[in-house]
């Protein structure tokens, strides 16, 4: 793993956790996702599905829609990157 443009941050305690959050990475060489045990955000964390993407708090009600936000902020932040 490389630190990329992108950082996706995810505690091991958060349902996300379960997902296979590493195909970002094979997705895109620009993503490095980093598994934590704590983001210290334990009320957003234990409500619902919750990660980190460049730190912006990423979340939603389940975690497959969870995942489509965190792809849709990695797409953002690596065109606002190359925009600027």
């Amino acid at each position: 793993m490389t630190l990329g443009l992108v950082v996706v941050e995810v505690c091991d305690r958060n349902s996300l956790a379960s997902l296979s959050l590493e195909d970002l990475e094979a997705d895109d060489p620009e993503v490095a996702v980093l598994r934590t045990n704590c983001l210290l955000t334990c009320n957003l964390c234990r409500a619902v599905p919750y990660a980190m993407v460049n730190g912006k708090n990423v979340y939603a009600k389940t975690k497959l829609q969870c995942l489509d936000l965190v792809k849709k902020a990695v797409t953002e932040e690596i065109k606002a990157f190359w925009d600027d």
